[in-house]
């Protein structure tokens, strides 16, 4: 992305630092030689059929926006793979701790994604992913910066576009404050039916949930979490 571009989305600034502790060497040298042949380029237009940008053949797409330590990613990605997986995450260590995950077990049905969401979702085109996660996003607690919660009417209008019919977006968190900020944005989008039919439904974790680090962290602290799945409509 260019600099022209990163201004004219000032308001869209939905993460925070980039870098955290400097990478060791077999790090820096996945991030410059792993890294770019599983980037999704959007300099270029997207394939006809977004199954192309993976190496092997796939029946499902998904998005993960902002994967953190790859658990929950590099899980799916082993227990399904004939799903291909798009990862976005922007904080170089978590990407450098990915990568050495995707070397180690030679997944090859995940492409990544190293910036912007937002730059990634309107380069996809319509209706071309079956499910989007976005798993304990940055809440930005303070009221002045919850205009920086990638849940937003902008951001539920992209999801909406790129979304198959009767595509989900699960969403999960232990800030009861973004639970409830999701729910009433989903609900005023219009777009997207809530799934649950009672409380056991959104205090179950998805099928299969590995568990994340931010959510064990949760629950150290004591805060339980919600899991929101939403449709398509």
């Amino acid at each position: 992305m260019t600099s022209s571009e990163r201004r004219s989305r000032a308001t869209e600034a939905f993460f925070g630092r980039r870098k955290g502790k400097p990478l060791r060497e077999q790090q820096l040298e996945r991030m410059s030689n792993l890294l770019p042949a599983l980037r999704v380029d959007l300099s270029a237009p997207p394939p006809e059929r977004l199954e192309e940008l993976f190496p092997v053949p796939v029946e499902r797409l998904r998005l993960e926006i902002g994967f953190g330590g790859g658990e929950h990613l590099v899980h799916r990605a082993t227990e399904t793979p004939s799903t291909g997986f798009i990862g976005v995450e922007p904080f170089v260590n978590s990407m450098a701790k990915l990568l050495a995950e995707v070397e180690a077990r030679g997944l090859r049905n995940i492409r990544l994604y190293d910036d912007d969401a937002t730059a990634l979702l309107d380069w996809l085109p319509d209706a071309c992913l079956d499910q989007i996660d976005l798993l304990y996003p940055d809440p930005w607690p303070k009221k002045k910066h919850w205009k920086r919660r990638f849940v937003s009417q902008a951001n539920l209008a992209r999801f909406h576009r790129v979304l198959k019919p009767g595509g989900l977006f699960c969403f999960a968190s232990d800030i009861d404050t973004y639970v409830n900020w999701t729910l009433i944005h989903c609900h005023d989008h219009g777009g997207f039916e809530w799934t649950a039919r009672n409380a056991v439904d959104w205090k179950t974790p998805f099928a299969g949930w590995p568990g994340t680090r931010y959510e064990a962290k949760a629950r150290r602290e004591g805060r339980g979490s919600a899991y929101l799945t939403f449709r398509k409509v």
